[in-house]
C-alpha cells in the first residue's frame, strides 16, 4: 500500500494541538509522529492545521427529485472543498426517504457519485410508523421528524403519531422543531401589515423564538417520558438552551446542534443579504446568538452542522413570501468558523471537537471523527490563504456568505486516505464509502 507523510503539521486532536507529521498508509492513518516508510510521498504543510474531517450530520443534497437544486455529486464536492468528508443527508426528497427500498436507493445513489462519506436519515410520517419499526437500523443515520416547517406528509403533526414514534424508534431521533399553528399565525400578522410586500427582516419575527419553544419543548418531553435517544437540530434561540444540560455528549440522552450560519449571521444581515439568508428555524437575534455561541463553549450544543440546502439562484431572487428557505453552506462554514477562532469566540480545539468528535460520537460512526491510529484518513488541511478561490462549487453556483473575506482557505482534503482536494482544486480521485456505525444502544 502507498504511504503519504503530512510534515510540518499542527495536529488539532482530543483537546490538544500537536506539531510533527501524520502518516496515511493506504486508506488509513498509520501513526503520527512515526517511523515512515522511505518510499513515502511527502506533503509539506508549512505549519498548517491539519484536522479530523468535518462529520455533518445534517444536510440536504436534493437528489433524488430536485436534482436542478443539486445531485450527490454535485454538492459532495462542494463538501470536500469545504473540509467535509462525510454527510448524512435528509428524507425530503422525492421520493421521500420514508421506507427500507428508498434508503437502499439512495445507497446506491451515493456509492456512485458522491465524493464524501455518506449516511442518511429515515424520515418519519404520520403513517410509516411499522416502516420505522422493521427497517435494517444499519442503513439508516438515525429517524428524522419534522416537527414543523415541512410540506405535506412530512409534518408529523399527528399528537398520537409522534408518541408512537418516540416510543417505538430504536435509533436517534433528530427533529426539526418549529410549532407551525404559531408560525401560521405570525405569518397573518405580517400579511395584515404588509401586504404581500412582507420583508426579510420580518422572517425571525414569524418563524418566532416563540416557534421553536413550543416544539422544541414538545420534543424534549417525548422523549424524556419515553427514554428516546434525542438529537435536536438547528436551534436558534436563547430561549431553548435552558431545555439542555452542559455536559459531555457520550452521557447524554438528550442532545442539542447548531448550525454555523446561525452561528456567523444575526438578523441585522436581514437588511442586506435578505432571502440568501432565509433559513428555518430563521437566523434570529445578535442576542441569540450570542447565547448559541456561549452553549457552544459551555457543551450545552453538542454538535455543529450545516444543513445545507441549495436552491437555485431564480428561486431565491423571488420576493420574501415566494423565496424558498435553505443556503448552500457545506463549503463554506468551516472557514466561517474559523473566523469564530480568530475572533476569540472559539477555541480551534472546540471547533474540531463540535464538527468530528461530537458527530461521531453521538451517531455512533465508527473509526472516523478522530486522528487516530488504524482510523480511516479523514483528513482536512485548513490554513491561510495561499491557493485562490475555487468559485462556488454547489450545483446552485452561490453562496450567502458573498462578500465575506475568509482568514483561512481549505487546503487539501483526504477521504478514506485518497486525495480528493488539494490546493484549491479538485483532484478527479474518489474514495467514498458508506459510514458504519458502532451504537451499542441498539439492540439486534
Amino acid at each position: 500500500m502507498s504511504s503519504t507523510r503530512l510534515i510540518n503539521a499542527r495536529m488539532v486532536n482530543e483537546g490538544r494541538i500537536i506539531e510533527g507529521e501524520l502518516l496515511i498508509t493506504g486508506e488509513r492513518i498509520a501513526g503520527i509522529n512515526v517511523a515512515a516508510p522511505a518510499t513515502a510521498a511527502v506533503i509539506d504543510l508549512g505549519g498548517a492545521w491539519l484536522l479530523p474531517g468535518m462529520i455533518d450530520g445534517q444536510v440536504h443534497f436534493r437528489e433524488p427529485g430536485f436534482e436542478h437544486k443539486g445531485d450527490m455529486a454535485t454538492e459532495s464536492r462542494a463538501a470536500i472543498a469545504g473540509g467535509i468528508t462525510s454527510f448524512m443527508e435528509m428524507p425530503n426528497t422525492t421520493p421521500q426517504t420514508i421506507n427500507e427500498p428508498a434508503l437502499r436507493d439512495k445507497l446506491a445513489r451515493a456509492a456512485v457519485s458522491s465524493l464524501g462519506n455518506y449516511a442518511f436519515y429515515l424520515g418519519a410520517t404520520n403513517d410509516n410508523l411499522e416502516d420505522i419499526k422493521s427497517h435494517n437500523p444499519d442503513l439508516a443515520c438515525g429517524v428524522k421528524v419534522f416537527m414543523g416547517a415541512s410540506n405535506g406528509n412530512m409534518l408529523v403533526d399527528n399528537p398520537a403519531t409522534l408518541e408512537a414514534i418516540f416510543a417505538n424508534t430504536p435509533h436517534l431521533v433528530a427533529t426539526h422543531c418549529e410549532d407551525t399553528p404559531t408560525i401560521i399565525r405570525n405569518e397573518k400578522l405580517a400579511r395584515e401589515k404588509w401586504g404581500d410586500d412582507v420583508p426579510c427582516s420580518e422572517h425571525h419575527i414569524i418563524r418566532s423564538e416563540e416557534a421553536c419553544w413550543l416544539s422544541s419543548t414538545l420534543a424534549v418531553g417525548l422523549a424524556k417520558k419515553h427514554g428516546t435517544r434525542l438529537h435536536v437540530l438547528h436551534l436558534t434561540t436563547a430561549k431553548e438552551m435552558s431545555l439542555f444540560q452542559p455536559g459531555p455528549v457520550e452521557f447524554k440522552q438528550i442532545s442539542a446542534e447548531v448550525c454555523a450560519h446561525h452561528l456567523f449571521f444575526s438578523a441585522e444581515d436581514y437588511a442586506t443579504r435578505g432571502t440568501d439568508i432565509k433559513c428555518n428555524p430563521a437566523v434570529k437575534t445578535a442576542a441569540d446568538r450570542a447565547a448559541l455561541q456561549a452553549a457552544v463553549n459551555g457543551d450545552v450544543i453538542d454538535v455543529i452542522a450545516t444543513d445545507h440546502a441549495p436552491h437555485t439562484i431564480e428561486e431565491k431572487a423571488r420576493g420574501y413570501l415566494s423565496a424558498p428557505s435553505g443556503l448552500p453552506l457545506v463549503q463554506h462554514a468551516l472557514l466561517s468558523l474559523f473566523e469564530r477562532v480568530n475572533d476569540g469566540t472559539f477555541s480551534i480545539e472546540r471547533v474540531v471537537h463540535k464538527t468530528a468528535h461530537a458527530p461521531a460520537i453521538r451517531f455512533g460512526v465508527a473509526e472516523r471523527g478522530y486522528l487516530r491510529e488504524g482510523y480511516f484518513a479523514d483528513l482536512v488541511v485548513v490554513g491561510n490563504p495561499r491557493y485562490g478561490n475555487p468559485g462556488v462549487l454547489s450545483k446552485c453556483s452561490w453562496s450567502p456568505f458573498t462578500g465575506v473575506h475568509f482568514s483561512h482557505e481549505i487546503h487539501h482534503t483526504f477521504v478514506n486516505g485518497a486525495h480528493v482536494y488539494r490546493e484549491g482544486q479538485l483532484t478527479g480521485a474518489r474514495n467514498a464509502k458508506a459510514l458504519t456505525w458502532q451504537r451499542p444502544w441498539i439492540s439486534r
